[in-house]
């Protein structure tokens, strides 16, 4: 029941699937849980070659690598899934998405939990990465290509290299729900207009021989060590 509950959600997300049996048949994304499912089983009862033999088929005909002790919520939609990559204390909540190229993985050969933790209903963009022991929050959306290095708090959208929060509580649109990942702000652009704007006045200053006063110093030396 929990395989087919999977299939429903998969077709209910994703506009190309037309119908259960399709998604049953032909997503790699639904074929991972199944293999997930099996893997997970005999990781937990010890039968650790096993595990790691039906994860490495899995891998092989889908793209989607998940170690066998990652542990995975119900309705999990993979969006084609090609270079997907799920570390061992991975953990994975309720109605989540994720998109192609994502990892979910750790930084070094730390023990213990050393795998992202992701809340319920989050949505995870093409090609991110989320590395180490960090929890990222209930309803959270993370932007395509982003690197996340710390902790995210639930019902927050966060972009950039490291990930920054630019977003909180603003949208009444569950994020697992919400697809569309054009609408997120660049953190970059917004930082090269704002350092644009304040070379400008300082060579505003400067042809006028009006020096910057103590409060405008001040202001400078502050944004540079952010």
């Amino acid at each position: 029941m929990g395989l087919l509950a999977d299939a429903r959600n998969i077709q209910a997300k994703d506009p190309a699937a037309r119908s259960v049996v399709e998604v049953i048949l032909l997503y790699p994304g639904f074929h991972i849980l199944v293999y997930h499912r099996i893997a997970h089983w005999l990781y937990a009862h010890k039968h650790f070659f096993l595990a790691r033999w039906v994860s490495q088929r899995g891998r092989h005909k889908t793209g989607i690598e998940i170690h066998p002790g990652a542990k995975i919520g119900k309705c999990l939609f993979i969006d084609h899934g090609m270079g997907i990559v799920f570390g061992e204390t991975t953990e994975i909540g309720d109605n989540c998405t994720i998109y192609h190229g994502v990892t979910l993985g750790g930084t070094g050969k730390d023990k213990g939990k050393r795998h992202p933790t992701l809340g319920n209903n989050v949505l995870i963009g093409a090609g991110t990465k989320v590395l180490g022991p960090v929890y990222i929050g209930d309803n959270a959306r993370v932007g395509a290509g982003s690197v996340v290095l710390h902790n995210l708090p639930a019902n927050c959208t966060a972009v950039g290299v490291p990930a920054e929060v630019v977003r909180i509580n603003n949208t009444a649109v569950n994020p697992a729900d919400d697809l569309d990942q054009q609408d997120l702000p660049d953190l970059v652009s917004q930082r090269l207009t704002e350092l644009e704007r304040r070379i400008g006045e300082v060579e505003t200053q400067a042809r006028g021989a009006v020096p910057p006063s103590a409060q405008e110093l001040e202001k400078w030396r502050r944004a540079d060590n952010r």
